[in-house]
């Protein structure tokens, strides 16, 4: 539900707040004083079409918030939410969602799960036809919404496999063009005969190449500091450290590590000569390192970051070919599965057409008892049910017709001309969907245009019954309209120092009563208190 409207800088409007109730909400008010402004600006925050010339004179922008309480709602991440709107002169559009930047697109769609504004006929739902098999679907329950739910799993999985099966089933010439190509870049990484860790190896080869005369000069002026220095003086150190080792265990133990050290220096010489002498740097084979390298690199550019991905993709290209070499099989699984699952869906399908020609009836049923009540007795409505191809509803599409008057044929609900009558279909039709329509906030603008008083009593009545599953707002001027709220708002105007200013005010109890009054004749007499005393005790 809207638990807060604020609108800022919109005709007359220059800055409005008011605070919504749940149910049925009434605004009544002076003619010319801003009702419909309000509409439009909800209008407006939902992503409908704007004019710069909405803008209040002397401002250079638009600004409309709504707050928004959704429990349990699906589309909400949290239950209560921040939209805003802001237009300015210059064509300048800001959207936000709790704060966070959207797309004007992205707006309408969040916004139309969310209210649905009767009264502009653009922004009705309910006359699209492409939700009116949700609708009906919605009215007839959980049996047939189950059988829907098995239905799309199977259609998707269809789909997904009809296009499988165009794409394998394309140009000869160029599925031999795909071959041809993906058997060249297997010949060409298999031919490499690639090796993991094998790039990293050949770096360390050329990183020693690159650096082979300093490496020769470090280990050859190791070699004569170890065996001309180092060793003879340990051998030194020894000798005169065993003419001692006898007095003290001390210099014992001394002896022990200097001869230990001795032979890890021997030893450390030794290699350290080894590679002196083994450091040979063959020209060839610097090439060939190179040359692997330079291979490596190029592979590396066309098939992956590193040889292991590489190697996966040349894995990938294999079995590839071998699903194109194959593919007349594959085809044949494929084409058996698709025979499989439209059999199952047609069983389906078949099941969901039935339970929806049933329950049409009972909805066309409904429908024209609350049309009847709405003084449209001769009205008929229609839920009009063709078979189809598969679709994602089944094989069945679903449009809502209806006649409004004897001898008429039957149209499309978006092609009725009035619009008191459009404004009573739509009444009737959410009156008996309203259990089952999950958009939270209902609009109703002026709904009560062309009607008399019995059929406005019976609207009241009807508003009352969708206010308790929904929250609706509605502007009216008839009294046995307005003493069915269970939140009243009055709508008046003032000026001041030459501009002119909206203003809301929440009623209470008594001034429901003086507004009905007001409404019903005019002017506050006893009388008409009387007769607005009565309206709302049977409200």
């Amino acid at each position: 539900m809207i638990t807060t409207l604020h609108i800022k800088n919109i005709g007359i409007i220059d800055d409005l707040s008011i605070e919504l109730g749940e149910g049925f909400n009434v605004l009544t008010g002076e003619t010319g004083a801003g009702k419909t402004l309000i509409i439009d600006a909800i209008n407006i925050i939902s992503g409908g079409r704007f004019s710069k010339e909405m803008i209040r004179k002397g401002e250079n922008y638009s600004f409309i918030e709504m707050n928004l309480y959704l429990p349990e709602n699906p589309i909400a991440i949290e239950n209560n939410i921040i939209v805003s709107r802001e237009i300015h002169s210059n064509g300048r559009n800001s959207c936000k969602i709790n704060g966070r930047l959207v797309t004007l697109t992205e707006l309408k769609e969040f916004m139309n799960n969310i209210i649905d504004v009767h009264g502009q006929n653009d922004n009705q739902k309910i006359l699209n036809p492409k939700y009116h098999i949700k609708y009906l679907d919605n009215f007839a329950g959980k049996e047939l919404l189950n059988i829907k739910d098995e239905y799309k799993k199977l259609y998707k999985e269809n789909v997904l496999l009809k296009k499988e099966l165009k794409e394998n089933l394309g140009d000869d010439k160029e599925k031999q063009r795909k071959l041809d190509l993906l058997q060249y870049q297997f010949d060409e990484i298999d031919g490499a005969n690639l090796k993991e860790n094998e790039e990293e190896e050949l770096e360390e080869k050329r990183k020693v190449f690159m650096n082979s005369e300093k490496i020769g000069k470090a280990l050859n002026q190791a070699d004569i500091s170890l065996g001309e220095g180092a060793i003879d003086k340990i051998n030194e150190a020894i000798k005169s450290i065993e003419k001692i080792s006898d007095i003290d265990k001390k210099y014992e133990d001394k002896l022990c590590e200097l001869k230990s050290i001795y032979y890890e220096i021997q030893e450390l010489s030794r290699d350290i000569s080894s590679m002196n002498s083994d450091m040979y740097f063959d020209e060839n084979e610097r090439n060939e390192v190179e040359e692997r390298l330079d291979l490596i690199s190029s592979l590396k550019r066309k098939y992956g970051n590193s040889t292991k991905e590489i190697l996966e993709y040349k894995d990938e290209i294999e079995k590839e070919i071998e699903r194109i070499n194959n593919l007349e099989t594959y085809n044949e699984k494929i084409r058996e599965k698709i025979y499989n699952l439209e059999k199952e869906m047609k069983k389906l399908a078949d099941k969901m057409h039935d339970l929806r020609m049933k329950v049409s009836d009972e909805l066309n049923l409904k429908i024209n008892k609350e049309l009847s009540d709405l003084e449209m007795p001769n009205a008929r409505f229609i839920t009009n049910i063709i078979k189809t191809e598969y679709n994602k509803n089944g094989i069945d599409e679903v449009e809502f017709f209806i006649s409004t008057n004897i001898g008429e044929d039957s149209k499309p609900l978006a092609k009725i001309a009035s619009g008191g009558e459009m404004s009573r279909i739509m009444l009737a039709i959410k009156t008996v969907l309203a259990n089952t329509d999950s958009t939270p906030v209902l609009i109703f603008d002026e709904i009560d245009t062309g009607i008399s008083g019995n059929a406005a009593k019976s609207v009241g009545e009807k508003l009352k019954i969708i206010g308790k599953s929904h929250q609706v707002l509605c502007i009216t001027h008839q009294p046995s309209i307005a003493a069915k709220g269970d939140v009243n708002f009055f709508i008046s105007k003032k000026s001041k120092d030459g501009r002119t200013f909206t203003n809301v005010r929440k009623l209470n109890e008594e001034e429901i009563i003086n507004e009905v009054a007001r409404i019903a004749n005019g002017e506050i007499t006893e009388i008409a208190r009387k007769h607005a005393l009565e309206l709302r005790k049977t409200a």
